[in-house]
């Protein structure tokens, strides 16, 4: 577990795994979301992550609306970063650089946002962190 004065990214995949009972990776994040709100860790999130929870939950309105407001409104818990322009564009050099790799604009974004911030921890299931490999991917 990262030290208090880390911050870590939360992902997509994250944000699913802790509303989704079905998610096979619930049980780990709400388990890990305990320890980062106990050791008062701050999580990070960008509009892009927003768009993603809120369309994969969309077809249940009720639920797309309570995460949205989850990410958006948690003063103190989640910090929410809106993409720059400083972050599209070496966003847009990762995509072209990485032919091999299927990581989507939002995962671009999101490792340029984080080597920005100097953010190294990531809470996150998806394998694209992995496949980049410049983040400890938790839990």
């Amino acid at each position: 577990m990262p030290n208090l004065t880390q911050s870590i990214f939360i992902d997509t995949s994250a944000f699913i795994a802790l509303r989704d009972s079905k998610d096979i990776n619930h049980p780990r994040a709400k388990s890990f979301l305990k320890e980062i709100k106990n050791k008062r860790i701050i999580l990070f999130t960008t509009n892009f992550i927003f768009d993603e929870v809120y369309t994969y939950f969309c077809r249940f309105h009720n639920v797309a609306v309570e995460m949205g407001e989850y990410i958006r409104n948690s003063p103190g818990a989640i910090v929410y970063n809106r993409i720059t322009t400083e972050d599209e564009n070496p966003a847009w050099e990762i995509a072209k650089s990485y032919k091999d790799k299927t990581f989507s604009f939002t995962d671009c974004t999101t490792f340029s946002i984080c080597e920005r911030l100097g953010i190294k921890d990531v809470f996150a299931f998806d394998e694209h962190f992995k496949q980049y490999g410049k983040f400890n991917v938790l839990p």
